[in-house]
């Protein structure tokens, strides 16, 4: 889940990120992106230079320059609650990276407003309210593209908090937010299993071409295999294998190659544990060659799955249909 937070100064965005920090939602700013380019240039950081700093981002960047250099930082494991989200862009990037999104627009009256920012006692922060209205006129809407536009974020808010009360009443409007439900897709069964496959694909060692391949049975891992120089043997990428690092042409030589596929590793090293794989389904991101094709139906594999067609596959494909064996291409 992610949910971004904005409003006006002083309307009580900070109060619920905490809020929502404080039920393990891990907490990110927009801002903070700002920050780290003044330090990086050596400026004091003002409000100024932060709106001017964000300007020169989104004109260098594109104006979802600042979400977008979140991007590394979030994780599909946990959930976000986002601060300082101050252009409709930063929302549009935001809400095309999960289907869980919610944007929450916090507002309260200009003189709450305006007494909060005075106990705050920071620095450079209006005194009245002309002044404070003076200041947010440039935030809340512009001509130029690349300025704050609060306005355009506001109009594309999922939900809208009013804070003019005590906290216990902002908590319960928080609290309303978080019940009516995030309902995100989990990936299908196929997904998960290609996706871990390719994660052991990048264990290989071979220089050629990285092959993963994942044995489940009943939704359960049993083996997984990559493609490589055999188990006590010099590594194909450290020169273990000549017809690999010879980049021989596709096709040949392969009777002299000294690495094992990753089908024929996930099987063996079932076998090397005693577990059984009969019945089970292999996935694969690439389509198995005829001597894996062989070893499948010989271990009694019921259906394989396969990403990438392999460019000599059609024979192994008759031959595991003509053994009973399914055969699916993801």
């Amino acid at each position: 889940m992610i949910i971004a937070v904005s409003g006006l100064n002083g309307a009580g965005k900070g109060e619920v990120v905490r809020y929502l920090e404080r039920r393990s939602f891990a907490v990110l700013s927009l801002s903070d992106v700002i920050r780290g380019e003044l330090r990086s240039r050596g400026l004091e950081e003002t409000r100024e230079r932060m709106i001017e700093a964000g300007i020169a981002l989104r004109a260098a960047e594109g104006p979802g320059a600042l979400a977008e250099r979140l991007a590394g930082s979030i994780q599909s494991d946990r959930s976000y609650v986002i601060d300082s989200v101050r252009h409709p862009a930063e929302v549009e990037w935001l809400r095309g990276h999960t289907d869980a999104f919610r944007l929450i627009w916090v507002t309260a009256a200009d003189q709450t407003r305006l007494d909060r920012i005075r106990s705050r006692g920071r620095g450079g922060d209006p005194s009245t309210l002309d002044e404070l209205r003076r200041l947010e006129d440039r935030e809340l809407r512009s001509d130029d593209p690349r300025a704050q536009q609060l306005t355009a974020v506001q109009a594309l808010s999922d939900f809208t908090i009013e804070n003019d009360g005590d906290l216990d009443a902002l908590h319960a409007a928080i609290q309303g937010v978080l019940e009516q439900g995030f309902f995100f897709e989990r990936p299908s069964w196929d997904d998960y299993f290609m996706s871990i496959a390719r994660a052991v694909a990048s264990r290989s060692n071979c220089v050629k071409r990285k092959v993963g391949c994942v044995i489940a049975l009943d939704r359960r891992i049993v083996s997984t295999g990559y493609n490589g120089t055999p188990r006590g043997t010099r590594n194909c990428n450290e020169g273990g294998c000549p017809r690999c690092n010879s980049f021989a042409e596709s096709g040949t030589g392969l009777g002299e190659c000294l690495c094992s596929h990753g089908e024929e590793n996930a099987i063996t090293q079932a076998a090397y544990h005693g577990v059984s794989v009969r019945g089970g389904t292999i996935f694969t991101n690439l389509c198995p060659c005829l001597m894996c094709t062989k070893m499948i139906i010989n271990a009694g594999l019921a259906e394989v799955a396969y990403n990438a067609h392999y460019p000599m596959g059609d024979v192994s494909v008759a031959l595991l249909r003509e053994a009973g064996v399914k055969v699916r291409q993801i």
